[in-house]
């Protein structure tokens, strides 16, 4: 295939907040057309639900294994994500989509044991949709001695190709900042370097969720009325993760609240908020030479917290939201699954040695037709 085509993607994150959908054209290499995106939000309850088989997974040996509440709630998470394509199909009538690039969620990622879990049924979603889908995207790059994670900086190098020329100035750092962060430097010539930097909005989602609270820090309210407790964020930095080589991923339970237990409500948002942005600017040292401009994306990028700290320690080099860039910082995440899909169609590599530590450029992906 070589010609453009309409692709949808599919994201549930590591905030377990819901399911972005994002169509794209292309044809998997520098063709990029954008086009309408759409958000399901998980109830309280389904969301209980996934947290609840995080603990199962935690049993899992194998990718295969589906223990205790996994197996139906794999089967109520890809209907919701057929429900949500239904629904963005009626939203946009006419938009014909060759291929859905399902990501699922994941539940287990250990790579020092070439372990990746995503629930998602990719058969039941082909059913269900009428559309070939194209999912387990990450599991032949562990094959072949990766990390697994990240996978959307191909992505990413797609869209700094297209940057305006007033914001051309490379390299270029795309900061992903969901539950957990994962930075892409992209030189003006080479493949991207990327990896995993740290606990994103996890930890923050986590610590205000006790006791019954909301779901978030909805735009860094909570963390607005507290402070950075310096020693505590110095604490988390100090964590082995933060000193290993790239490329390097993470698991969303790889870093707890536990260091921030004796804070306040505000003073516990604010520090973790500090530690979200800390570890991101850390990631510099594992960098070929310094970003020349910063583009950040996901959740993150809605807490001035956050956005503070990384503009005050990037120090003269601009830090800006997606949206600056004219790029959508919602839905990059699931634009680059309706990527990755017409990438693997057409067989080419989703990961490369400088961004998952894979053995050479690999595709990926398993196909199924309804």
């Amino acid at each position: 295939m070589t010609e453009p085509v309409w692709s949808i993607g599919l994201m549930s994150g590591t905030s377990m907040d819901g399911i972005d959908v994002a169509a794209v054209e292309t044809d998997g290499r520098g063709h990029v057309q954008r086009g309408p995106g759409g958000f399901l939000a998980y109830d309280a309850a389904f969301r209980a639900r996934i947290e609840a088989g995080l603990d199962d997974a935690r049993t899992m040996a194998g990718r295969q294994e589906r223990p205790g509440t996994l197996a139906v709630l794999e089967r109520d998470l890809t209907l919701r994500h057929a429900g949500a394509v239904k629904r963005f199909l009626t939203d946009n009538p006419g938009f014909t989509p060759r291929v859905i690039g399902f990501h699922g969620q994941t539940v287990l990622h250990r790579p020092d044991q070439a372990l990746t879990v995503q629930l998602g049924d990719g058969a039941l979603l082909a059913r269900e949709t009428g559309v070939p889908v194209v999912y387990d995207m990450r599991a032949n790059d562990m094959a072949h001695g990766g990390q697994g994670a990240p996978l959307v900086p191909v992505y990413h190098a797609a869209l700094a190709a297209s940057l305006p020329a007033a914001l051309r100035s490379f390299p270029v750092c795309f900061v992903n900042i969901g539950g957990i962060s994962n930075v892409t430097f992209i030189p003006e010539a080479g493949d991207p370097v990327a990896f995993d930097s740290g606990p994103g909005n996890a930890l923050i989602d986590q610590w205000v969720q006790r006791g019954g609270g909301p779901s978030y820090d909805e735009d860094g309210r909570i963390a607005a009325g507290g402070g950075a407790v310096e020693d505590v964020v110095a604490r988390y930095l100090d964590a082995p993760f933060f000193d290993e080589p790239a490329p390097k991923s993470l698991d969303r339970g790889d870093f707890t609240t536990d260091l921030a237990q004796d804070l306040s409500l505000e003073d516990g948002a604010r520090t973790l908020a500090a530690v979200s942005a800390a570890a991101i600017l850390k990631a510099r040292a594992h960098m070929p030479e310094p970003p020349l401009l910063w583009i950040v994306c996901g959740g993150g990028r809605k807490n001035p917290a956050i956005m503070e700290d990384l503009r005050r320690g990037a120090g003269n080099v601009r830090v800006i939201a997606a949206e600056e860039a004219g790029f959508d910082g919602d839905a990059m995440e699931a634009e680059a699954w309706a990527y990755l899909a017409v990438r693997a169609l057409n067989g080419l590599p989703l990961t490369f040695p400088t961004t998952t530590g894979c053995a050479r450029p690999v595709t990926g992906g398993v196909l199924v037709n309804p």
